[in-house]
């Protein structure tokens, strides 16, 4: 998927990115959000900027969630 930096990320780009990395690696949701974080924010929350980090974070709650039921 390309990223394009000059704007903020929302939360359907990582549960769609997340997903993928799931049915990619056989993975759960929390190994996709780690991979994720590695691949994307560089193991740094600032790396994309504050507002797409949310946004990351509330597509994982998201799935997560998603995963209980």
């Amino acid at each position: 998927m390309t990223i394009n930096h000059a704007g903020v990320l929302k939360k359907e780009y990582f549960i769609s990115y997340m997903k993928l990395i799931m049915n990619a690696f056989g993975c759960s949701v929390e190994e996709a959000k780690d991979k994720t974080f590695e691949r994307l924010f560089r193991f740094q929350e600032s790396e994309m900027g504050q507002e797409t980090y949310t946004q990351f974070l509330l597509a994982y709650r998201e799935l997560l969630n998603h995963s209980n039921d």
